[in-house]
């Protein structure tokens, strides 16, 4: 009698096998429910904090993992160090908005690839509010490319060297899935007299940002903020687009500042790259280089068309580095880039096109 193993069921069925951590049994529950609409996703086990979780994750090695921050006996953060010390599984956590901000930021250093914002109030009606969400990122982390976090490397700034004739005037960055780890590689190797200024659109929920910019600021260089309007777009800064608002450019002369908008309202994401990257190329036209590294969707492709239209470059991260390849796909596809990098390389690639 031949036996149809959990692996074997999934492989054919392409079923996304997923264990839920949570203390509280109605969230469990629920998170289970929602997970549970999808034909292709299968709960095959709860834990009710990180512990047990481990032992389950060791029996059942489900594909994904959703995870809550605050547990008894071992919480989010510990969970996600341990597991990924075992086994590399994808880890999305669910987080209060707001109250565990520090919890997110080391989880996702810890190795989890993404997270969700679950609803302060934990009425069914608002659990549900996040389900497409949820389901959306669940999907994405089984296709996620996931290894056990290396130690950063030394932050050994690199050389700007001499620049060429069309030399670019801004860096604008797009990152999504698997970008606060990302960006960490990247931006700390940009060297303190880096000539130009760099813009990013991290796709992260209201309320994270300026955190994890403060943080990406203690590791680099550079001076890393979050936006504000009127900002200064000047060479040696970083900018980090507010969640919840698109980053666009206005120049005064030879003045460049931040400027930040609810529009375009019909964006899927807000910021947006597509937004932040059309803005750039209508401003420096042909001195912008754009990078688009891990994510999920399309988010930049057709702010990429408008950098190349106006005669800027474009770089990708290369498929083997990313945490998910959907970004950088959408750009090489449409045959929009100029060169694919992986993301150990990113930072000697920018500074070579300046």
């Amino acid at each position: 009698m031949s036996i149809v193993t959990p692996e074997a069921t999934a492989a054919a069925n392409q079923i996304v096998r997923v264990l839920v951590v949570d203390d509280s049994a109605y969230v469990r529950k629920m998170v289970t429910q929602i997970l549970s609409r999808s034909p292709f996703v299968e709960v095959v086990a709860t834990a009710r904090d990180g512990r047990e979780a481990l032992e389950l994750a060791n029996e059942l090695a489900p594909d994904v993992i959703t995870c809550d921050l605050n547990m008894p006996e071992m919480g989010g953060v510990q969970f996600v160090q341990e597991q990924m010390t075992r086994r590399a599984i994808p880890i999305v956590i669910m987080s209060i908005a707001n109250r565990s901000g520090e919890d997110v930021l080391a989880a996702l250093d810890a190795g989890a690839i993404d997270f969700v914002q679950k609803p302060t109030a934990l009425a069914s009606e608002r659990l549900l509010d996040v389900a497409d969400e949820l389901l959306e990122k669940v999907k994405a982390a089984a296709r996620a490319s996931v290894r056990r976090p290396r130690p950063a490397p030394a932050a050994e700034p690199l050389v700007v060297g001499r620049r060429s004739a069309v030399a670019a005037e801004v860096i604008v960055i797009g990152i999504s899935t698997g970008g606060p780890q990302g960006l960490k590689i990247v931006i700390p190797r940009l060297p303190a007299d880096l000539p130009v200024p760099v813009a990013i659109v991290l796709h992260m929920p209201i309320g994270y940002t300026e955190m994890y910019a403060r943080k990406l600021n203690e590791s680099c260089a550079l001076t890393v903020k979050e936006a504000q309007e009127g900002d200064e777009v000047a060479a040696g800064t970083v900018l980090l687009a507010p969640a919840g608002r698109h980053l666009k450019f206005r120049r005064s002369g030879e003045r460049v500042t931040a400027h930040l908008d609810l529009r375009p309202l019909d964006t899927l994401h807000r910021p947006s790259v597509d937004v932040l990257f059309q803005s750039a190329a209508e401003v420096y036209g042909a001195r912008t280089l754009g990078v688009v590294m891990t994510g999920m969707g399309s988010d930049g492709r057709e702010g990429a068309a408008w950098i190349k239209a106006r005669g800027g470059r474009i770089l990708t991260e290369a498929e083997a580095s990313c945490v998910v390849y959907g970004m950088p796909r959408s750009i090489v596809e449409a045959g929009l880039s100029d060169s694919s990098v992986a993301i150990e390389d990113m930072a000697a690639a920018i500074l070579e096109r300046l």
